[in-house]
């Protein structure tokens, strides 16, 4: 007899495809918002019901059988289909409803999505942004991430990139109080003689190098100093208590250095560069949740 598909099989088949994307049961049962025992049986009642095995799993990896990738062979362009009829027919909403998972860079947050929210909710009050606020370089599909805003040095090259709010600028700034005693740098390499406070990307084992622009070549340097932060508001809380001179994007700074809390140096060897950019996976359709919140945050970019 030839199987049919009815009710809740639907679901089965959705879980496979999902499963057979990610290669792991734990983070397609993320995606899918059910425990990963519960996906486990979900599969294991697909396969009985066609007699088939359709993966080969061990303790540390989850493999397509032959028959199992035939079948996804033929379902994702199904799937495809009716993700698209639904995006479609959505389009017939009076509004964009449902829910956006973003992860992004602090500064990008504080630039990008504080400022726009209230604004946002009383054009769309039926979408559900899930915000995380992390430094962390992470792989946006595997984490079950639906966009991220990052500096445009760490943008996977097959995700779409719009950059947002222009180039940026890092320089080195300290307290006036700090540089009484001392001697303001005159050259990037000044900087190995001060006590400078380092940023490190979470998840990474070593604090970023201070980079600037000399005769139209970027160089690294690998200051030193008494306090490494993954965050940078303790960064900046810590500069502007004269521990030390902080390295800070123009957005962090700029206004702190027009009221004359912090002092400027270095403004030469200090060039614009590439800032943060929102980055999505390519896809053939988008849920109207989605495409309201990549349009609304772009707009409010370019004002």
């Amino acid at each position: 007899m030839t199987p049919t598909v009815h009710g809740s099989e639907f679901a089965q088949l959705r879980a496979f495809v999902s499963v057979a994307e990610h290669a792991s049961f734990s983070r397609a049962a993320e995606q899918l918002g059910i425990t990963p025992s519960s996906l486990s049986q979900t599969i294991r009642n697909l396969e009985e019901r066609l007699s088939l095995r359709l993966f080969n799993r061990t303790t540390r990896s989850v493999a397509l059988t032959p028959a199992g990738d035939a079948l996804l062979q033929r379902l994702r362009p199904a799937m495809d289909e009716i993700a698209a009829a639904l995006a479609n027919a959505s389009h017939f909403r009076d509004s964009a409803a449902g829910s956006v998972r973003v992860h992004a860079a602090r500064v990008a947050a504080t630039a990008h999505i504080e400022p726009i929210l209230g604004e946002f909710y009383e054009k769309y009050p039926e979408i559900l942004l899930d915000v995380t606020v992390d430094d962390a370089t992470v792989d946006i599909v595997a984490g079950g991430w639906d966009i991220a805003l990052r500096p445009g040095e760490v943008v996977e090259r097959d995700m779409v990139a719009v950059q947002l709010g222009g180039e940026l600028r890092q320089y080195p700034v300290a307290t006036p109080r700090y540089l009484e005693s001392r001697a303001v740098p005159e050259k990037p390499e000044d900087l190995l003689s001060h006590n400078c406070i380092r940023w490190r990307w979470a998840g990474r084992p070593l604090p970023y190098n201070w980079e600037f622009n000399r005769d139209g070549e970027w160089f690294e340097l690998a200051v030193s100093g008494s306090l490494i932060a993954t965050d940078r508001p303790m960064m900046m809380r810590a500069c502007l208590d004269h521990v030390g001179i902080a390295f800070a994007t123009n957005r962090e700074a700029d206004d702190l250095v027009a009221r004359g809390d912090l002092v400027a140096m270095l403004d030469p060897y200090c060039a614009s560069y590439p800032g943060y950019f929102l980055c999505y996976p390519k896809q053939r359709q988008m849920a109207p949740a989605l495409r309201a919140f990549i349009d609304f945050i772009r707009e409010k970019a370019r004002e």
